[in-house]
């Protein structure tokens, strides 16, 4: 195989691998994910036959994540993590705390040092956003409230594995590990290091919720403007993948937390929906790669080198994780129903928990073995996740209560409810003055019904508002063309040759000189408080190629008028109320 191939292999393996086990697997009425896992290991190190290249494989997987990740955030906002705050900070700093307990004890008992427990208790304490989403949305519970506390909550997590990743390097050699190669020794005391980088964390975020809403949004309003798709799905990849590089090379924060912050500084922004649509394929394509790449990590052989092992780790997972969640959430007095869907959501591990191990393997904290015990763990609690969430499905209909009566924690579940009430609702007006004032303009000039529909919500960014009170002149004979006017409200007469007409709301005028390249032949002149929506000359160029429907209709209409401009003039028709298509400016 050519090194320069090596790419494609991978990618084209492990697609057609993926797809094939993933069918299978549906057929079985088992989830496709694990078919992707089986794929994965198939392709890996650890089996006979092709093995794709691990570095590539983990490396797409992370694009995965990335995109995943800022598809979550583009249908979250800050004022959801706000919401949430109040059991996703506690419960996930108190549950990663005692499943690290609970993983230390566990290592404990097959001898090895509280260092290497560390480790790997919080590799398992930390479960996988990848994951959880794929099984919210399967259900779709990712705007229940219940969703938004489970995604809070991996926020939370997440936050805190980039201080455990910050952290671990320094403390390395206290807990009897030894210096990682390529990390440079601080001089700063740990103390000062870790409000170095709860600083670096606070000021990313600081910039991505004050900053980033003013210059992304004003960014893609400028790219859509152009009218070219992919000019406007490359602007949306560029701003998921730059920020999450960015933010992880220049404030220490991961690729995934920079993407979640990326789509939630999209998300108040009225081209959250076709972000979201453009990115929704490669999301998916790459989320595959990324259980594919978990898949290639899995060594079959931990199966019977230490079965007991396997079954202690992934007991901790399923069942120690998601009754530690299930109590705090209990002693933070929210109901059963929220407790058990992020039980389940926290039963299964991911991401975060390699990259922590591998970080414990280069200190010389975590043995190989270590490793398998956690990647194993990882492909068995990500395969059986969805039973785990079939089982609490039952459970919640068995703890349901008659309509009416009270439950548990109903106040706080009432209160939160009603906060992400408010904040859906404010979404959704936002979304309906917007869709109104779109359909409004098509109704009002209905020649823009010719766009395509997935073209239309550029309209709206494309033309420049324009107002002009009675007897202003807005276009004058002689000029340049500067741009083609719709009215929107009001009414202007225009002036040509020895005729007058009047245009109201509904017909537009203009378009002539631009599609000639001559200049104006006629007087326009505002007759009434007129509201314009003009179409700049670059934009009316751009738009026109783009839709040749549109174009054909101006030109038609510009012929009818140029032939009606060239006839005699009647007199029974000076000063009388016409159509748009009677007049040439």
């Amino acid at each position: 195989m050519h090194h320069e191939a090596t790419l494609i292999a991978t990618i084209a393996i492990a697609f057609v691998l993926a797809f094939g086990f993933g069918y299978v697997a549906d057929r079985l009425r088992l989830p496709p994910l694990v078919g992707y896992l089986v794929a994965g290991i198939l392709i890996g190190p650890y089996t006979p036959g092709f093995v794709a290249d691990a570095g590539l494989s983990s490396q797409l997987a992370e694009v995965g994540v990335i995109l995943l990740m800022f598809g979550v955030g583009l249908h979250f906002s800050t004022s959801d993590l706000l919401a949430v705050k109040g059991i996703a900070i506690p419960g996930a700093i108190g549950q990663i705390v005692l499943a690290t307990l609970l993983g230390i004890g566990l290592c404990s008992l097959w001898g090895w040092s509280v260092g290497t427990g560390l480790v790997i208790g919080l590799s398992l304490s930390v479960a996988s956003t990848v994951v959880l989403l794929k099984a919210l949305e399967e259900r779709n519970m990712v705007d229940s409230p219940n969703g938004r506390v489970a995604v809070g909550w991996l926020i939370v997590e997440d936050l805190a594995m980039v201080l455990a990743l910050v952290l671990l390097p320094a403390f390395a050699e206290m807990l009897g590990g030894k210096p990682i190669q390529g990390h440079v020794p601080s001089d700063m005391p740990i103390a000062l290091e870790l409000v170095v980088t709860l600083s670096k964390v606070a000021a990313f975020a600081a910039i991505a919720i004050l900053i980033g809403p003013k210059v992304v949004p004003w960014m893609l309003a400028r790219v859509a403007r152009t009218g070219s798709r992919e000019l406007f799905t490359l602007s949306v990849l560029a701003v998921a993948l730059g920020i999450a590089y960015g933010s992880a090379h220049i404030f220490g924060v991961s690729f995934a937390l920079g993407a979640f912050f990326a789509g939630v500084v999209l998300s108040e922004s009225s081209f959250s929906h076709k972000a979201a649509a453009d990115s929704l394929p490669l999301q998916d394509a790459f989320s595959v790669l990324f259980f594919v790449s978990v898949g290639m990590l899995f060594d079959p052989t931990i199966l019977y080198r230490s079965p007991g092992a396997v079954l202690s780790v992934l007991a901790l997972i399923i069942f120690g994780k998601s009754l530690i969640a299930f109590a705090i959430i209990m002693l933070l007095r929210y109901p059963i129903g929220t407790g058990l869907v992020v039980s389940a959501s926290l039963a299964q591990i991911g991401e975060f928990s390699f990259i922590l191990i591998a970080l414990g393997i280069s200190a010389g904290l975590v043995p190989n073995e270590g490793r398998d015990l956690v990647v194993g763990g990882a492909l068995f609690s990500i395969m059986l996740n969805p039973l785990v969430f079939h089982a609490v499905g039952l459970l919640q209909k068995r703890v349901a209560r008659p309509a009416g009566t009270a439950f548990y924690g109903q106040r706080h579940y009432e209160a939160l409810g009603r906060q992400l009430a408010i904040i859906k609702a404010r979404q959704d007006e936002r979304s309906k003055a917007h869709d109104l004032k779109l359909n409004s303009l098509l109704e009002l000039f209905p020649m823009l019904q010719l766009v395509e529909r997935q073209d239309q919500e550029s309209l709206l960014l494309m033309f420049r508002p324009k107002s002009a009170s009675p007897g202003d002149r807005v276009i004058r004979a002689g000029d340049r063309a500067d741009g083609m006017y719709f009215i929107s409200s009001g009414a202007v007469e225009v002036h040509v040759a020895d005729r007058v007409f009047r245009l109201e709301a509904g017909a537009y005028f203009g378009e002539m000189a631009l599609l000639t390249g001559e200049r104006r032949t006629a007087d326009v002149i505002a007759v009434d408080f007129c509201q314009f929506l003009v179409l700049d000359r670059r934009d009316f160029n751009q738009f026109m190629a783009r839709h040749p429907g549109v174009r054909a209709a101006v030109a038609s209409i510009a012929e009818e008028r140029q032939a009606m401009n060239l006839a005699p003039p009647q007199s029974d028709r000076h000063d009388a109320p016409v159509e748009s298509s009677d007049v040439r400016t």
